[in-house]
């Protein structure tokens, strides 16, 4: 599919990563020469300088013959016309990244609409919800939802003292009388899409899948449910930061936020009633202690810079804070921060990129049972997938036992009406239903390729 990216920062040479690596024929704008040259050297993708608002430049990167534009420059208003420019030429989708709050309230859908945009994307938004789901479950690194919240899945490091370690999958169901599924396991740097007799151990990393209900049921049998973080601390007064407050305060837990930007802090006193904002510099240890790191539920890093994060983190895991949570972008420097036992890790560039990655699928497969959800686990190294079932699918009414899956590939939850269903060998996929599908080393596109 041709696609064309105006903006190569931070999060648009994410996108433009991950559209290559899916086999998209890419076109890049910028208005960098330096950025352009640097972007078509490692993508080997054609590079066009200059305004992506422009249509004699959008014309010149063959814009106009694009299935899909998607503007991501750091300024929204010009992503909100290069999309408008752009679909005036003729192109049929357009995806925005839209960061500004006062745009993401009432007036999104109303511009949406005016401007011809097929999605607006706001990436700090995306991260603030997934912090916040991972606040309400403080015992897990990642949980992701699907289903319109009737599924979830949820990724847990098993500790050196883990119920969990030396027992096989087909064991753990027995002991633990909860309806879930063991769907991935990260060893090292090896993902296992696990059958029942696999043999968990201390230090793996596995994704659960099941109902919110059953989730918090064995969380609680494993000793693992710890309340919602109700007194939360933040560094850096940043879009991300805004957003989680809201979700926060609107839960009734208490936020306090350290900001070295006088002005941020009284931006942020203005625009959130409710919250204590701390003017400081985060980076000296004293003034953490001195406004109660030790005795917060949660110390989440939102600066931007990824090494003050990750070396604030560790500062307050070895203040024995129950959750720590960094924003790192760069993804070589996961690796670096996992090794100091920061287990909880959100990347703005990843979740749009993901929901960009996933718009893209759709797109492509107008057959068939399209890509309706997507989230990377285990750092990216395998996907979960939701597929609205379409009534032409050749699976329907198959015993899942009887089909010849692919390896690597998992159908982990499927949901029919309102009910939820952990499935086994027996159950088949019907029209309508929901699934969801585990894939590692493997891209899907369409529920249909599950099978050989």
């Amino acid at each position: 599919m041709k696609i064309t990216v105006v903006g190569c920062g931070k999060i648009g040479s994410t996108i433009l990563a991950n559209l290559v690596s899916e086999g998209h024929d890419v076109v890049v704008i910028d208005n960098d020469p330096a950025v352009i040259e640097e972007m078509t050297n490692i993508y080997d993708v054609m590079g066009v300088c200059g305004n992506g608002v422009d249509c004699d430049t959008l014309i010149e990167a063959g814009a106009e013959k694009s299935d899909l534009l998607i503007a991501a420059t750091g300024s929204d208003e010009f992503n909100m016309l290069s999309c408008f420019a752009a679909n005036r030429l003729g192109v049929g989708h357009t995806i925005a990244k839209i960061s500004n709050p006062e745009y993401n309230d009432k007036s999104l859908g109303f511009m949406q609409k005016q401007l011809g945009l097929s999605l607006a994307v706001n990436p700090e938004l995306l991260t603030a919800r997934e912090i916040y789901n991972v606040l309400k479950v403080p015992s897990a690194a990642k949980i992701e939802t699907f289903s319109g919240g009737s599924f979830e899945i949820v990724e847990l490091i098993l500790k050196p003292d883990s119920p969990l370690d030396g027992l096989t999958l087909i064991e753990l169901r027995k002991k633990y009388h909860a309806s879930f599924l063991v769907c991935v396991v990260q060893r090292d740097d090896k993902i296992y899409i696990p059958d029942g007799n696999f043999t968990l151990k201390s230090g793996d990393r596995i994704a659960l899948t099941a109902t919110p209900s059953e989730i918090y049921k064995l969380m609680k049998m494993l000793g693992l449910m710890q309340k919602m973080a109700k007194n939360v601390m933040m560094l850096g007064a940043s879009k991300t930061a805004f957003y989680l407050s809201k979700l926060l305060l609107a839960s009734g837990a208490s936020v306090k936020i350290v900001e070295l930007d006088k002005g941020k802090c009284e931006e942020f006193c203005d625009k959130l009633g409710g919250i204590s904002m701390i003017h400081g510099d985060g980076a000296h240890q004293e003034l953490l202690l001195e406004e109660g790191l030790p005795s917060m539920d949660a110390f989440i890093t939102l600066t931007g810079s990824d090494e003050e994060n990750i070396l604030l983190s560790y500062f307050a895991s070895s203040q024995n804070v129950p959750k720590v949570i960094s924003k790192v972008n760069r993804n070589e420097f996961v690796p670096i921060a996992e090794r100091l036992g920061l287990d909880c890790i959100v990347s703005p560039r990843r979740s749009v990129s993901d929901v960009v990655v996933r718009y893209a699928r759709a797109l492509q497969n107008s057959e068939g049972s399209n890509v309706e959800t997507l989230y990377k686990l285990m750092d990216g190294r395998a996907e979960a997938l939701e597929f609205i079932v379409r009534p032409d699918l050749d699976l329907l009414g198959k015993p899942l036992k009887e089909l010849d899956l692919k390896p690597g590939l998992l159908v982990a939850g499927i949901s029919r009406a309102r009910k939820t269903i952990i499935p086994s060998g027996d159950d088949v996929i019907l029209a309508g239903d929901k699934v969801i599908v585990i894939a590692a080393g493997q891209r899907l596109g369409d529920l249909a390729d599950i099978v050989r």
